[in-house]
């Protein structure tokens, strides 16, 4: 497997997709790529939707600015998040600080710290959302750089209405759309990478 410099560099925002499939079994490492991705708390708030169905990923394409890698990748995934579940006191708060088989005192404080710090932030379904969404973000990024060292090419998309995609998959109302993100392999040659220079990004004290 290529080191991750080389993933980082093969990675870039991939517009067109070849007609080429990913094999289901890569696939599966790529979600799995996900799956233990580091998260805020261990809360993992991510629900992984894998949207096979070609007519709805065509109904899908309009509500998403009508980029052509919703429709042509191999794999379109869409990245939502249980925004109820997290909150504090839930049984699967509890569940999850549970796992970790800490004895009752730390438990019961761990539970506190949780409550502490995220309950004021629980003010309103945007700021739930803000939270969860950046945990989403930490396991797309991992996702897409996996793919990469896997030579699968992948494109990460906001630019979708978000209201109109929640109501056309029917997310309960605990869900939320955080990003899609398709994956498959390039069509066209891959274009020049443009960033900043390391010193105009890293502040030193």
């Amino acid at each position: 497997m290529p080191d991750f410099a080389d993933a980082m560099a093969f990675r870039h925002a991939c517009k067109r997709f070849s007609e080429q499939k990913i094999p289901e079994a890569t696939f599966e490492q790529v979600l799995e790529f996900g799956r233990m991705s580091p998260s805020s708390f261990g809360m993992e708030p991510w629900r992984f939707l894998v949207v096979a169905d070609t007519a709805l990923r065509e109904a899908l394409r309009p509500l998403c600015w009508n980029q052509p890698q919703i429709t042509e990748s191999s794999h379109l995934l869409i990245i939502t998040a249980d925004n109820e579940c997290i909150k504090p006191g839930t049984a699967y708060v509890r569940a999850m600080f549970a796992r970790r088989g800490l004895p009752e005192e730390a438990f019961e404080r761990y539970l506190g710290v949780y409550a502490d710090h995220m309950g004021p932030q629980f003010h309103s379904r945007e700021a739930i959302e803000a939270w969860t969404h950046k945990q989403c973000y930490l396991a797309a990024a991992n996702m897409m750089t996996g793919a990469a060292s896997l030579q699968i090419d992948s494109c990460p998309i906001e630019g979708f209405e978000k209201a109109k995609v929640e109501a056309l998959l029917a997310l309960e109302p605990a869900r939320s759309v955080a990003l899609i993100v398709a994956f498959g392999y390039r069509l066209n040659p891959q274009p020049e990478h443009y960033r900043l220079d390391l010193d105009a990004v890293v502040e030193r004290r």
